[in-house]
């Protein structure tokens, strides 16, 4: 039970800060040790008696913290580095910090989200905040113990100490800490005494995960748990006519069969049963929509392309006028597929939906939204909904969407069974969510060998780029700069997939600004440059990116690469971009061998602004450079008859261990608020691997994936 004191902390010190409620990340740690001078793990923490210091924070008589983490933890490593936040203005030891997964609660929490790299950005000050407001506490607290004024006492590892020399933990005062006035206004650390922030920390999860400790969605267990597998239907635009459910019911193990909908969920004490039952159902389908295909996709896609029904999402100047003026034009046709998002983990929710409540358990990048679309499903008060979040083998933006929480609460609903609702790989490949097919056509005109025109159109299968994303370079460095899009309604399900849209329209614009560079016979890192010193001090509020910020990145990556200076039978691609409030700059390095390029290198250089957890950052900016070069080089989903022609890794390829390149990584250092980091370094790299390549075999890649264009091509060999 809260007391007012208690509640009066929670708002005041969290709600009323706009940062935070617009999208504050509220966490949780315990802190084992150091807030006593004589205290000694190991202790179980579970025997302790805890107060309530507030809706986030509990510390106990021993002087031992505990602070709950509402944030979902994707693999991006919100679950270390924000509690580095909270640790550093509290002033704790590190080495004595356990995280606690919180649970869903809009009440105390807001944007209980993973998405958007935007974790540690809008956490910053908030969660500095509230290390720094609990410090304050418990020093005022400590202070009227000992009847002297607050300024004379100091807090550090955990142990508050006055002007005599007396000392008390954390711990003996935190009764009266929590009844005191919350402070309006904390002073927070200067960077330059940061002694947690900025120092590389391991996954907090790390032992549990390399030993096989339960943390995952798929391991979550409960008394009496069913499993279900579910039938969806096998094309996009299908609709169930019948079903034969006989054989399914000999499965061993198999004890219910229910359809929901448009699908058939088999219902058995094991996966193995219910995904056994499920191949044995025999279903008739009926085609309700048009039964879509690659070949129609692309159809449709340059149809828009060549048409002229666009939505414009920014114009400056008069394009038009530049390119009937121009002395040449460069226009090229860029193209990529659809991708799915390939977790490791595979989709799976747990729901037991009862009379009293429905209890929700599993991996999920969006709780809330989560929470009230079940409660609109089921028709029931969102307040019944208790919702638990575990760690998420991957997400990349598919656990965004949550259908499978619905169809485990659906199931559970009508079989009145707690279930756990788990698909297989076939099931993730083939049922959607996409990474939605997109081709860019750009087009640059040029006049006495100065670029004066910039069209960029977009042609996408559902949805168009987001609002933000005209406002990124090159816009603002060419006078005359269009952005028109246009998109093809599909009914195979589109979604959000790392970098939204950046993924590969930064591959496209990087690998454009090279041949541009060729055709206009300059230098094409000087290009770049040129055009950012037009945006230097731009009274342009739209404008998203940093000039100033960039030409930092491609400086550092110019030198950190060698950049012109590699050894004979290495090819070097650059490109630079900003998204998700980071800016990028990458050097890929590729050979030949027996004529097929291969990355030997990837050089990256980040302006992400402080750098919270080192560690950290370098797991995330390798992964999306990885998962860039895979996906650019060898992702690739088509469609025939409404069906995905891949199912599984044997026919969709991934990039392997013996394929992965040294990744080099270089930080520019400041003091400015720190940004994301999930996304950011996966977009440039396609570009710098295309304009590799074409340094060592004098073909440029429009289209995605590489490899295989490139196969039917013939262009090496």
């Amino acid at each position: 039970m809260k007391t007012s004191n208690q509640l009066t902390f929670s708002r005041r010190s969290f709600l009323k800060s706009t940062a935070l409620a617009s999208g504050g990340m509220l966490i949780g740690f315990n802190l084992f040790n150091a807030c006593k001078e004589d205290a000694a793990p190991p202790i179980d923490i579970s025997q302790l008696n805890f107060k309530d210091f507030n809706a986030f924070i509990k510390i106990s008589d021993e002087g031992k913290v505990t602070i709950f983490s509402p944030n979902p933890e994707i693999g991006q490593g919100v679950k270390t580095s924000m509690p580095m936040l909270i640790a550093e203005e509290l002033d704790v030891p590190w080495e004595d910090v356990y995280v606690v997964q919180g649970d869903y609660d809009p009440v105390n929490y807001t944007r209980q989200v993973a998405g958007g790299s935007q974790s540690i950005r809008l956490g910053w000050e908030p969660l500095r905040q509230t290390g720094a407001t609990a410090k304050q506490m418990l020093v005022n607290a400590a202070a009227a113990r000992w009847g002297v004024s607050a300024s004379d006492c100091k807090a550090k590892v955990g142990v508050i100490t006055n002007a005599n020399g007396e000392t008390l933990g954390y711990g003996d005062v935190v009764g009266d800490a929590a009844t005191l006035e919350v402070p309006e206004d904390v002073k927070l650390k200067d960077p330059k005494d940061f002694t947690i922030i900025g120092k590389g920390k391991s996954n907090v999860d790390i032992d549990k995960i390399i030993t096989g400790k339960p943390l995952y969605g798929l391991d979550y267990k409960e008394d009496g748990m069913k499993y279900a597998s579910v039938l969806r239907p096998p094309a996009f635009g299908q609709v169930l006519e019948s079903f034969d459910d006989t054989a399914a019911k000999n499965i061993n193990g198999v004890t219910n069969i229910i359809k929901f909908g448009n699908k058939v969920a088999v219902i058995a004490n094991s996966t193995w049963a219910a995904m056994k039952g499920k191949k044995a159902l025999k279903a008739n389908w009926a085609q309700d929509s048009d039964a879509e295909s690659t070949k129609i996709h692309n159809e449709k896609l340059l149809g828009l392309l060549n048409g002229k029904d666009f939505e414009t999402k920014r114009k400056d100047g008069n394009v038009k006028k530049a390119f009937a003026e121009a002395d040449t034009v460069l226009e090229r046709l860029y193209e990529s597929p659809f991708l799915p998002h390939n977790c490791m983990e595979p989709m799976n929710f747990f729901a037991n939906v009862t009379a009293e409540k429905i209890h929700l358990v599993g991996p999920i990048q969006t709780p809330e939204w989560t929470a009230g679309r079940v409660a609109t499903l089921l028709d029931r008060d969102v307040k019944e909904i208790d919702l638990k979040m575990t760690r998420m083998g991957g997400g990349f933006g598919r656990r965004l969407y949550g259908d499978f929480a619905l169809e485990a609460a659906e199931i559970s609903n009508l079989a009145q069974l707690p279930i756990k609702v788990v698909f297989s790989r076939e099931d993730d490949m083939a049922a959607g969510t996409y990474r939605p097919a997109i081709k860019y056509k750009i087009a640059a005109a040029i006049k006495d060998g100065k670029i004066t025109g910039y069209h960029l159109k977009e042609a996408a299968i559902n949805g168009n780029m987001y609002g933000l994303i005209p406002n990124f370079f090159p816009a603002g460095a060419i006078e005359n700069y269009q952005v028109d899009v246009a998109n093809y309604q599909s009914n195979i399900t589109t979604g959000a997939w790392r970098a939204p849209y950046t993924n590969f329209l930064a591959s496209a614009e990087q690998s454009f600004f090279d041949e541009l560079a060729e055709v206009l016979e300059v230098d094409r890192i000087q290009l770049h440059l040129d055009l950012l010193q037009k945006v230097k001090g731009t009274t342009d509020e739209r404008i998203e990116y940093s000039a100033e910020r960039l030409e930092g990145v491609i400086k550092m990556v110019v030198d950190k690469s060698n950049w012109g200076k590699t050894k004979e039978g290495v090819y070097q691609g650059f490109s630079v971009y900003y998204c998700h409030n980071t800016h990028v700059a990458e050097v890929a390095d590729i050979i030949l061998e027996n004529g097929i390029p291969v990355v030997k290198k990837v050089t990256c250089a980040v302006d992400c602004g402080i750098v919270v957890n080192p560690l950290g950052a370098l797991n995330q900016i390798k992964g999306g450079i990885i998962d860039g070069i895979g996906h650019a080089m060898y992702g690739d989903l088509s469609f025939a008859n409404g069906m995905p022609q891949s199912n599984n890794f044997n026919s969709y390829q991934l990039i392997r261990m013996d394929q992965t390149p040294e990744v080099d990584v270089h930080f520019i250092k400041n003091n400015l608020a720190p940004t994301g980091l999930g996304e950011p370094t996966l977009p440039p790299v396609g570009g710098a691997i295309a304009n590799a390549i074409y340094a060592a075999t004098g073909k440029r890649l429009t289209k995605q994936p590489y490899m295989s264009n490139m196969k039917m091509e013939k262009m090496v060999g």
